[in-house]
């Protein structure tokens, strides 16, 4: 099974809560991050790897991961 980062951004696009799971496919990796969206995030971002499979709101054009995902270690 791949594995996802689930990321939720605030207004600004901080980074405030981020989590890893496992997931079938990119659809139900983007099913388990609307479940779990915390309610004071306001977009959120669904990565495979290096790949963006999914934002909200709208569709994002990023070619690379922002590294400030991959260094996040907060808490929710």
């Amino acid at each position: 099974m791949p594995e996802y980062e689930i990321c939720y951004l605030d207004d600004h696009g901080t980074l405030t809560y981020q989590f890893s799971a496992n997931c079938g496919d990119d659809q139900r990796a983007k099913i388990l991050a609307h479940a779990m969206k915390p309610a004071n995030a306001r977009a959120m971002e669904v990565w495979r790897g290096a790949v963006l499979v999914y934002c909200r709101p709208g569709e994002a054009v990023v070619t690379e991961r922002p590294a400030r995902h991959s260094s996040w270690t907060g808490s929710p």
